[in-house]
């Protein structure tokens, strides 16, 4: 299914990422960070129908997620999910994957993202990598980057230079509470990750993966099981689809929300090395 025309889709990270941004060059005096998760906090502005016209879907939505410019693991989030071969679905599921033989579903805390190089071996993501795929759409996301002589990391937001929202490549889950009944299932979702490309290397060594609307249909097919095929499409984005800009580091509190959070700032300035001197 190809894309919709993009020229209705609304929320104030989109309008604000049409602004002009950095280059993909390193942002000055930003070291990148290894050892963080990446793709921690994503921006999610547009509506489920707004999604369904996008993704060519239809909304599986009862009660709309309000807009949220600092989503945060285990909050729910939109998911695109196959609903037969001929079908695409827009609905909410849990950011933080759930596998079924989970005992307690606080497990999905430290499965918000799954690497796309062990998809195929890791026991908790394989079974959904065969059959659960999904797409996670997004306005962009943050990342963080040291700062020399700085306490705090400055946080960057990752866009699309033309607005375009990105299609992370996902994979869900249902659980049920043992005990439960079998009506009060959660579903969850994860986000594929993999390395980093040229711009995003000044930030973190990994990146989500961002999907293309001509991937779209191989990933969501749900007869698809060519492990090697499907891990083909797990590659960095086009250093063209990532815009950097630095933003207020108010976004490192999960309770800080509004589209001031995409503003570009000033970034935090290293603090400069003194001379030695000889005693």
């Amino acid at each position: 299914m190809a894309p919709h025309d993009r020229s209705h889709l609304s929320g104030g990270a989109r309008s604000t990422a049409r602004r002009s941004s950095p280059g993909p060059g390193r942002p000055p005096g930003a070291r990148p960070v290894a050892s963080r998760s990446v793709c921690g906090r994503f921006v999610s502005t547009s509506s489920p129908a707004d999604l369904a016209a996008w993704f060519g879907a239809d909304v599986g939505v009862e009660d709309p997620l309000d807009d949220d410019y600092n989503v945060a693991p285990t909050d729910d989030v939109y998911v695109v999910r196959p609903d037969g071969r001929e079908r695409r679905v827009v609905e909410a599921y849990h950011w933080g994957l759930v596998p079924p033989w989970a005992k307690d579903a606080k497990v999905g805390s430290r499965m918000i993202n799954a690497r796309a190089e062990t998809l195929a071996t890791k026991g908790a993501f394989k079974p959904a990598f065969l059959a659960r795929r999904c797409l996670v759409p997004a306005a962009g996301f943050y990342e963080w980057a040291e700062v020399p002589g700085v306490a705090r990391k400055q946080p960057y937001f990752v866009h699309d230079p033309d607005g375009a929202p990105y299609a992370f490549a996902g994979l869900w889950e249902e659980w049920h509470r043992r005990g439960g009944e079998r009506t009060d299932a959660l579903r969850s979702t994860t986000i594929v990750t993999t390395t980093a490309n040229d711009p995003m290397a000044a930030l973190h060594d990994r990146m989500p993966v961002i999907l293309p609307p001509e991937a779209w249909d191989a990933w969501l097919d749900p007869e698809e099981d060519d492990l090697d095929a499907l891990g083909a499409l797990l590659v960095p984005a086009p250093a063209a689809r990532t815009a950097l800009r630095p933003v207020s580091t108010e976004v490192n509190d999960v309770r800080h929300d509004g589209p001031h959070l995409v503003d570009e700032v000033e970034p935090l300035a290293a603090e400069p090395t003194l001379p030695g001197f000889d005693a």
